[in-house]
């Protein structure tokens, strides 16, 4: 059964409003305006109220860059954002990218309870987790503040500095920072014979390595699939698969998964919920897991 999940714990990020290929969103006491190709409704607030509302909105130069257009130029380009639940406080540095992201998907607050409270059931004395295409980490700050022996990988070393920063921002240690193509160091932890108690992976529709490795979702999800669900410890795991990629459906997901595993997944969809109304579709996800009863 497919299910719809949004995160609950937010108070220093909310969605305001989203329509006509755009979102309105707090962020802390910033309010910003992004594109959102998802968002191909009517926006539930008139064009005069966001632009009342909005300190600055992302104007795109072509598809991959482009600028912000502050209401006051004095208006800082860093700021910190905190994500506080009974179980988790995180803390993120976020900064108005030249390629419209901040540094943190709030709809990623989901996985990363999900992470802390499954690695908390583990039986292990020392669960160790794994964060492939890890950006600036959310879902490595959730395993390692639940304490896990957390690895964090992506290919990109600027976003693993920003993961680093995030780290001492919520007063932790020890996460294991690698800069790497995330299929070359799977293989290469499966010839080690490592085994890892958890996994997420957040792959992009299209990217690049390191060396300017080409990366396309469809082309190489089902190889790397199969060389993670190698990678899990025999007697307990769990592996999330998100992704956020336009037209890729849940059932594509349950498919992959099972197809591989040999065990039906959950799946289903994240969102986030607007003030006004609509509910904003941000990926489809699939868990695998099992506890050391099975």
């Amino acid at each position: 059964m497919l299910q719809l999940l949004t995160p609950l714990h937010w108070k220093d990020y909310e969605l305001l409003d989203c329509g006509n290929s755009e979102k309105l969103e707090r962020f802390g006491e910033r309010i910003l305006i992004r594109p959102e190709p998802q968002a191909i409704w009517d926006k539930g607030l008139s064009e005069q109220e966001w632009d009342r509302l909005a300190d600055t909105r992302f104007r795109a130069r072509s598809a991959t860059t482009g600028n912000w257009l502050k209401k006051k130029a004095s208006l800082p380009d860093r700021w910190h954002l905190r994500y506080k639940t009974p179980h988790l406080d995180l803390k993120f540095r976020l900064a108005l990218t030249s390629f419209k992201h901040v540094g943190v998907f709030p709809e990623q607050a989901v996985n990363w309870d999900f992470i802390a409270s499954s690695l908390k059931k583990l039986k292990t004395s020392q669960a160790r987790f794994l964060n492939l295409f890890a950006y600036t980490g959310g879902a490595s700050l959730a395993a390692r503040q639940a304490g896990a022996d957390t690895t964090h990988v992506d290919s990109i070393k600027q976003v693993i500095t920003w993961g680093n920063e995030n780290m001492q921002l919520s007063g932790l240690d020890n996460i294991r920072w690698i800069v790497d193509d995330a299929i070359k160091f799977v293989k290469r932890e499966v010839r080690r014979g490592k085994k890892y108690h958890g996994i997420i992976l957040d792959p992009p529709a299209y990217g690049h390595g390191p060396k300017g490795e080409k990366w396309k979702l469809e082309d190489h999800i089902n190889d790397l699939i199969k060389e993670v669900i190698r990678l899990l410890d025999e007697k307990e795991h769990f592996l999330i698969l998100n992704t956020y990629s336009l037209g890729f459906s849940a059932l594509v997901v349950e498919n992959l998964m099972e197809s591989v595993s040999g065990t039906p997944p959950e799946i289903g969809e994240l969102y986030l919920q607007a003030g006004t109304g609509s509910r904003l579709p941000l990926g489809v996800w699939g868990r695998l897991s099992r506890s050391a009863a099975d």
